[in-house]
């Protein structure tokens, strides 16, 4: 059962991947789920789904969003969307591409937990969520400006905490390694995504990331989960080594 002093829940990037699949996992439990995504069509696919309510929204507007904070008590945040723009050596990047990880990856989760908290902690209960990755806690190739960003967040989930004691609010960040995810198709050719990253190897799938927010909210409120780092069993942690799969 999850801990229910929580009945409503926002995700972002939940059009598809990892956020498509917390959405859906925490709508089965009955929890009222805000779905923020920039596609419309995808948006969409959520119509008819109990407990789900899909918003158009950049989260880079924050503007936007404190509007929705404003209208509506949020108790679980899941900042989950995340962009990889290019898998390039650093002095090849393009500016345009530095801001986009930074601006999604980095800011956004900022300013929107920023726009969140005062309710929860003016409420006494709260649960917070950061969608991190390997490459923010040890170097991947061609993953500078990515790691980076990641890196940030990891940083930004343990300095949090100190600002939160005392208040009751929970903040938990998930760290994994490879997961099969659309995280990649702006960096690699669609046609050869598969072949490259999933057909071969293990992954994680986006709905064990969501089996661990369940996890984390099933807790006591007592008990907060700081950070999860999940692998494949075949990836090695710190994501520099990945073997094939066993024929």
């Amino acid at each position: 059962m999850l801990n229910h002093i929580y009945n409503t829940a926002l995700v972002t990037g939940a059009t598809s991947g990892i956020g498509k699949a917390i959405v859906l996992a925490l709508a089965g439990q009955g929890i009222q789920v805000f779905a923020l995504g920039r596609n419309l069509d995808l948006l969409q696919e959520f119509d008819g789904i109990e407990n789900v309510k899909a918003i158009q929204s950049d989260v880079r507007d924050y503007n936007q969003l404190k509007e929705l904070f404003l209208s509506h008590e949020i108790d679980i945040v899941v900042n989950n969307a995340g962009v990889l723009t290019t898998r390039s050596e650093f002095q090849n990047i393009n500016h345009s591409d530095i801001d986009a990880m930074l601006d999604i990856n980095l800011k956004a989760p900022l300013h929107l937990t920023r726009e969140a908290l005062p309710a929860m902690i003016e409420r006494g209960k709260g649960h917070v969520f950061f969608i991190g990755s390997s490459a923010g806690l040890t170097p991947h190739p061609n993953s500078t400006v990515y790691g980076a960003s990641k890196a940030g967040i990891s940083l930004f989930c343990d300095a949090l905490r100190y600002d939160l004691v005392g208040h009751g609010i929970r903040v938990t960040e998930i760290v994994p390694g490879r997961v099969q995810t659309n995280l990649y198709h702006t960096a690699i050719e669609q046609n050869k995504v598969r072949s490259e990253l999933y057909d071969e190897y293990e992954s994680i799938m986006p709905e064990d990331i969501a089996e661990l927010i369940l996890t984390a909210l099933r807790l006591p409120q007592a008990v907060d989960v700081s950070r999860f780092e999940v692998f494949p069993t075949s990836q090695v942690v710190g994501g520099s080594k990945i073997v094939k799969k066993q024929s």
